[in-house]
């Protein structure tokens, strides 16, 4: 075998492609629904508008109570891989309202569980740019359990009842386990 053999080849399609946005989608439309559910007054899906804001919708409960929600979305039960953009990882270095909300997505396009991935997390799984001549501008994370919190909450406050919330157990939360500092 040659050194050609030893590339992996990449297989992309438009149907993949198209699957992959629909699931992405069907996240971003059950977070809706759920905080519409859960009373939050001010719901605001931004993504529909632009990708330019970092995260894909903006929530607003009371003058202290602001959230700006970057949704991943998977079907996988088993492990979380989330993609984040260079951008995406920006906005959440200088804003402290914003939050990233996991979803599993059933195949009827409704939440089947939900998560908040762990900022400090994200902060320290980014690749670093080694040069000024590269950077990286998206990543492939998979994250560890004691990265994933059940349920859907900021800092300071939760966003949805957790009684509302669905709660298939998935991603083998271990959320008793103290985040990395």
């Amino acid at each position: 075998m040659g050194a050609a053999s030893a590339v992996p080849q990449v297989q992309w399609s438009r149907a993949a492609e198209e699957a992959r946005r629909a699931i992405g989608a069907a996240g971003e439309q059950a977070l809706l629904r759920l905080l519409r559910r859960g009373g939050v007054p001010q719901v605001r899906h931004v993504a529909a508008e632009s990708d330019g804001y970092g995260y894909d919708i903006d929530v607003l409960r009371s003058r202290t109570e602001r959230a700006h929600l970057e949704v991943k979305s998977t079907t996988d039960p088993t492990r979380l891989v989330i993609h984040l953009t260079r951008h995406e990882y920006e906005v959440m270095a200088t804003d402290a309202e914003w939050c990233l909300a996991a979803f599993l997505v059933g195949g009827d396009g409704n939440a089947v569980n939900v998560a908040t991935v762990s900022r400090r997390w994200l902060h320290s799984a980014v690749p670093a740019d080694r040069d000024r001549d590269g950077r990286w501008e998206s990543a492939r994370l998979e994250v560890p359990a004691y990265a994933i919190t059940p349920g859907l909450a900021t800092e300071t406050w939760r966003l949805v009842p957790d009684a509302l919330l669905p709660s298939q157990p998935v991603w083998a939360f271990r959320s008793s386990l103290p985040l990395p500092v």
